[in-house]
């Protein structure tokens, strides 16, 4: 039967979205995240209950929905001390979001199976904006059954939801090829920006005409956004993008295929994160260029 009680773990801006729009599909909706004013924020919207950890509601639950950083917080989450997957009831579907690698999507679901829990491998993209309308991309794969159980949640959450295939890890891998693209257009839109600082044209006129031209790209348009208005409180952390491109690299290593441009962006946003600033928004890869003036916030650009 699809499931109607859900926790969504991981209430940042991709999980209060997902959460979100869940407690307006009518799914009885949990949350868990370890940021007070995120809990307080889901209680007000009309979550059942929000807490640090899961364990109040657990044996209520029927879906969890992952939204973390890493591979290592899903793990921790499910499987570290006092591990949710021994918690929760044989049968219930873990639908792990995060970035992660193919192996590692693969292994959560080994040590899943062992608890008789189902996992859907669904990384989600969209950002903050369509996570809050419901309207994220979902690239998932595993069993029918899966499938079957979370469409509620899958309905709520995703304006498109592609079916890779059955196997765990060709979502995951979908999504890493995805942040490839990503990367290189943030990585590429700040090196042209740069350059146009460095020639003296002023970066609101710079964006008006590529966000109007053939150059533009969804990530262009949204990111290079922030460096117009100098405003980097991070929505997606340079670090994120160190990670994500950091498993771009292990997959093409594995296949053992070249990426040279997925590389050099890998490399502009470790040399962002070296510099201290891998908590400000992945824009602010811009900052590695030396010799420019860029708009700090609050000033015309």
């Amino acid at each position: 039967m699809p499931v109607s009680n859900i926790c969504v773990i991981g209430l940042g801006s991709m999980g209060m979205g997902a959460a979100q729009s869940c407690i307006r599909a009518g799914l009885n909706t949990w949350g868990v995240d370890l940021n007070p004013a995120a809990l307080d924020v889901l209680r007000q919207a009309g979550a059942r209950d929000a807490q640090t950890s899961a364990d109040r509601f657990v044996d209520q639950l029927d879906a969890v929905l992952l939204l973390v950083v890493n591979a290592k917080q899903v793990n921790a989450i499910l499987f570290g001390e006092n591990g949710l997957a021994a918690k929760l009831k044989p049968g219930t579907v873990v639908m792990i979001s995060s970035t992660i690698s193919a192996q590692d999507a693969q292994q959560f679901e080994q040590k899943l199976a062992e608890h008789q829990l189902l996992m859907l491998d669904a990384p989600v993209s969209g950002g903050a904006v369509k996570a809050a309308t419901g309207d994220m991309t979902v690239m998932a794969s595993g069993s029918e059954e899966a499938f079957t159980k979370l469409q509620p949640v899958l309905d709520a959450v995703a304006a498109k939801v592609y079916r890779v295939g059955t196997e765990i890890g060709l979502g995951s891998t979908v999504k890493i090829i995805h942040q490839l693209l990503a990367g290189v257009h943030i990585a590429v839109g700040a090196e042209a920006m740069a350059l146009a600082a460095r020639a003296g044209i002023p970066l609101d006129t710079m964006y008006d005409v590529v966000t109007h031209a053939a150059g533009n790209s969804w990530m262009f348009e949204n990111r290079m956004r922030h460096v117009v208005e100098g405003d980097y409180s991070p929505k997606s952390a340079v670090d994120i993008f160190v990670k994500d491109l950091n498993l771009v690299a292990d997959t093409a290593k594995t296949l053992h295929f070249p990426l040279p441009l997925a590389s050099t962006a890998l490399n502009m946003f470790t040399e962002a994160s070296n510099a201290g600033y891998g908590r400000e928004d992945d824009s602010a890869v811009i900052k590695i260029f030396s010799g420019i003036t860029l708009p700090q916030g609050g000033e015309k650009a």
